[in-house]
């Protein structure tokens, strides 16, 4: 795609208030694929400005309108899916068959999901003598993360849209073209100008004048757990609305029964996919003693063949980190049986899948998220141990138990401190809730419970 060179505000491209620009490097080989304005707090102000004018009319138009612009905009992305495949790969260094399957694929499934939920929800309702109606928040600010550019935008965007919300949206700057595909799509499929706006910028700069902003209602933010934080402080001081997914450090529980091979492939699989950049990988492999040298045999053996098959991580500064994490576990004891911190090729931001063996619950690789792809295989006695180790971290976003029956791994899931858990190897729901406990957030996305964030209460009694 060809990069935009402004804004996307009130349902046309406009210049930028200013004139620095952000270059977007392909992390495959370094180099420039695009540039994009750096947005100002002018540029947020002019967007959010679109979006407060939009807003009552959105809000008014009926919840099957809104979900049939839901469905052209999950048409426009459907009829784009290659397109978007290249640009993700592109600027994430996603492989191009990932992209196609995950990258592109997905967020179709959700916005479609969002088409179909805005004209079934059940947006009042009677209860006893009061009429209960649910109303949009208002104007949405949208930050979204570079590691999953168009899910997360799709996840907040369309169920804003869906409960009558209007939007702002700052994409990271390391994917905004993602961004901007999106824009062109929501535009062709006749989004009314101003219920969607797009400014690209820095976090600091532009997303920061976002979450500040007193004409935004509700701040949707998905990123790192120091910066949920500094987003949270700032919308509870001004008793702003806010929804917050954040860090993970996820448990894969492998119980006694469980079938231990499959077991060992599926967490290192869902390590690796994506280059370990995924909030929810399972980077935590817990193995009872007995089988615990079988499993670090199995997960190095399976880690060795992702060598030539992930991309890179996203840029030289999350390259430096993930290695970094490596020679740590090294330094604190732990054993590498697969990889190691040195850089596979001499172009482009790759890390090595590796595997950690004689990894503790203490140890900084146990305890902090990589953000690559890295597995520590913890090993415990007994099932208490193991629900000590999964619950003892300050995040609870996701997680996996394998048993020799679903019931006995539902009855740990239970007692499990996270908010989403597959168990032996369920697939993705994209109306199931997603979020977490503890300091992996606020809040939920996806299916109604994702309609609900956007939404306030009103009661009339008679």
């Amino acid at each position: 795609m060809k990069a935009h060179d402004g804004m996307y505000i009130g349902g046309a491209w406009r210049p930028a208030a200013g004139t620095d620009t952000i270059t977007v490097l392909n992390p495959a080989d370094e180099q420039p694929v695009g540039e994009v304005p750096a947005g100002t707090a002018e540029d947020v102000d002019t967007a959010v400005r679109a979006a407060r004018e939009a807003f009552p009319a959105w809000a008014a138009t009926p919840p099957a309108e809104r979900g049939a612009l839901i469905g052209a905009l999950r048409d426009q992305l459907v009829a784009r899916k290659d397109e978007i495949a290249e640009t993700v790969t592109a600027e994430l260094g996603s492989p191009l068959q990932f992209s196609q399957m995950v990258h592109a694929g997905v967020p179709i499934l959700v916005a479609g999901s969002y088409a179909e939920l805005a004209a079934t929800y059940a947006f009042e309702e009677k209860i006893g003598n009061s009429t209960v109606y649910m109303e949009p928040v208002g104007v949405v600010g949208a930050i979204t993360p570079w590691n999953y550019p168009l899910h997360q935008i799709v996840n907040k965007v369309a169920p804003a849209l869906a409960a009558g919300c209007t939007v702002v949206l700052k994409p990271a700057e390391d994917t905004p073209l993602t961004a901007q595909l999106f824009a062109e799509a929501a535009h062709e499929a006749g989004i009314p100008a101003g219920v969607f706006n797009l400014v690209t910028g820095l976090g600091a700069v532009a997303g920061q004048a976002l979450a500040e902003h007193e004409g935004v209602d509700l701040v949707s933010f998905t990123g790192s757990t120091a910066v949920g934080k500094q987003i949270g402080a700032i919308a509870g001081a001004a008793v702003k609305r806010v929804a917050l997914e954040l860090g993970g450090k996820s448990a894969n529980v492998i119980l006694p029964g469980a079938d231990l091979t499959k077991a060992v492939k599926a967490g290192v699989a869902n390590v690796m996919s994506n280059s370990g950049q995924t909030c929810s990988a399972w980077t935590r492999m817990l193995v009872d003693s007995a089988r615990y040298d079988e499993a670090v045999e199995l997960a190095a053996e399976a880690a060795a063949k992702y060598g030539s098959r992930i991309g890179p991580v996203v840029n030289a500064k999350q390259q430096a980190r993930v290695r970094g994490y490596i020679d740590k576990g090294i330094e604190e004891g732990a054993r590498v049986v697969a990889g190691g911190s040195e850089a596979p090729r001499e172009q482009g931001y790759y890390v090595q899948p590796t595997v950690f063996a004689d990894v503790t619950p203490d140890m900084t690789i146990a305890r902090e998220e990589i953000f690559g792809p890295v597995v520590s295989i913890i090993r415990y006695e007994d099932e208490d141990e193991a629900l000590r180790i999964a619950n003892g971290t300050v995040y609870g976003l996701a997680g996996a138990v394998w048993a020799a029956d679903d019931a006995e791994a539902i009855a740990f899931a239970r007692r499990m401190e996270t908010g989403q858990v597959d168990i032996n190897g369920g697939s993705f729901n994209p109306l199931a809730p997603f979020g977490g406990y503890k300091q992996s957030g606020v809040g939920r996305e996806l299916g109604p419970h994702g309609l609900t964030e956007y939404l306030q209460t009103k009661s009339l009694q008679f």
